[in-house]
């Protein structure tokens, strides 16, 4: 068999977000150094004319390298079929992944070739595992999606945080409070924006799908499930006026946990050593579960009260086609201006940043698990430049050089959250040395 032709392949490299993933890739490559993970990568998409624009923006203010330019479209699978074939690994940027994914995870799964992508649409990651699952276990192929924002800060952030209760202390739960912060203006992704609606519009297909399944087994938590507290908090560790936003974090948060509670010392690699296979159940034994939120939040209430409102927007009008043509059509109007069709500005993305913190409650000791009253808190924070077009092709890239460097110490295959294969990792470690921070706060009993 012959060795493939690129180490990976950015598959929409001319999208909104693929073109940030192509400038930092640029900074990785090095086909001359021997220990360097990345010698060579294509782009791919459906205009070679695109294509050569994005990486001449990539590679500014440098000339742009020779890297090939391949022409590949979802809707032609001998073209994404072809594309799989030679490569390592396919680093899927076109969505949103509910109608344009499945093509793209098939192929891969066909021909062997790794796959990782920046979905944040939890029906679309959990139709992948019920039906690509076993075949791309038997293939010897990863199919990881939420490779970016969704959902690696929340994945890594929680196990920080269960990591910081040692002994007999333990987490009940852990609850993630996200601010976006910015200098000038925040303006989303459109495609965010239509993922969104589209999740609405399909939340009946993933609560069918659900229902499909075989229940998951779910990890054991001291004491009892948490409160349901106010629609609106104001969380005093964060100074966030706080509501719960329905992202995928936590349902790929408790996928990992449910991966866990199967397999406690995590699954094992292709082909580890004695000191990897101590190092994973090492890590996997230093990990508490606990029950998992996240919110969303504002230091300012009327900030928060925009934010629900932009969500009621979306609830209310995505359930009919007419509502989500208004939505798709008008995104400034219904956002309130948090997205807009062309995006943000360059000077819009620099500016932007986020903080996530994760505030734990649980128990210092085995009486105070029996007494049901959680006396110990520990706040850890994770923090990064702006999460759509800066943070997460950091992460993506981050994960992608971690599967090209370290394939023999990761599972052999399967449709696996990024916590369940990067966790013992260094990706912690990566990510802090590409700007993104891990920090404990506080610890009180």
């Amino acid at each position: 068999m012959e060795a493939p032709l690129y180490d990976f392949i950015i598959l929409g490299a001319s999208g909104f977000t693929g073109k940030y993933v192509v400038r930092e890739a640029l900074k990785f490559l090095n086909p001359s150094s021997p220990s360097s993970p990345l010698k060579s990568f294509a782009l791919a998409g459906r205009n070679p004319a695109k294509l050569t624009e994005t990486l001449k923006w990539a590679a500014h203010p440098n000339s742009p390298p020779p890297i090939p330019l391949l022409s590949a479209d979802v809707s032609d699978p001998q073209s994404i079929h072809r594309i799989c074939t030679q490569t390592k690994l396919i680093l899927n940027c076109v969505g949103p992944f509910r109608r344009y994914g499945e093509p793209v995870v098939a192929a891969c799964v066909e021909t062997g070739c790794d796959y990782l992508d920046i979905c944040g649409e939890p029906e679309f990651m959990e139709k992948m595992e019920a039906n690509y699952h076993e075949r791309a276990v038997e293939n010897g192929c990863l199919v990881i999606s939420a490779c970016g924002f969704d959902s690696v800060p929340a994945e890594l952030g929680l196990m920080f945080n269960s990591k910081q209760w040692v002994g007999e202390s333990a987490p009940n739960r852990i609850e993630a409070y996200l601010s976006l912060e910015s200098k000038r203006k925040i303006v989303g992704n459109f495609g965010t924006f239509e993922s969104a609606v589209l999740g609405v519009a399909n939340a009946g297909r993933l609560v069918q799908l659900r229902r499909s399944r075989p229940r998951r087994p779910r990890p054991t938590i001291p004491g009892p499930p948490p409160p349901k507290g106010p629609t609106v908090e104001h969380n005093k560790e964060t100074g966030l006026w706080a509501v719960r936003l329905p992202s995928a974090d936590a349902t790929v948060v408790r996928r990992t946990l449910s991966f866990l509670a199967e397999n406690p010392h995590g699954l094992p690699g292709v082909n580890e050593r004695v000191e990897e296979i101590e190092q994973r159940t090492t890590f996997w034994s230093s990990v508490k579960p606990a029950h998992f939120g996240v919110k969303i939040g504002s230091k300012s209430l009327i900030g928060t009260l925009r934010i629900i409102a932009a969500g009621m927007f979306i609830g209310l009008f995505g359930i009919t086609s007419f509502g989500r043509w208004l939505l798709l059509t008008f995104p400034s109007v219904f956002s309130l201006g948090w997205f807009k069709k062309k995006g943000p500005s360059e000077d819009e993305v620099d500016s932007a940043s986020f903080k996530m913190w994760f505030v734990g409650h649980g128990f210092s000791n085995k009486s105070g698990e029996a007494n049901g009253e959680p006396d110990m808190k520990i706040v850890t924070r994770v923090m990064g430049p702006e999460i759509g077009y800066i943070t997460t092709p950091i992460i993506l890239v981050q994960c992608a050089l971690i599967v090209l460097s370290k394939r023999e110490v990761l599972p052999k295959g399967g449709a696996l959250t990024p916590g369940i294969v990067f966790g013992p990792t260094n990706l912690q470690k990566k990510l802090e040395e590409n700007g993104i921070c891990f920090d404990v706060i506080s610890k009180n009993a």
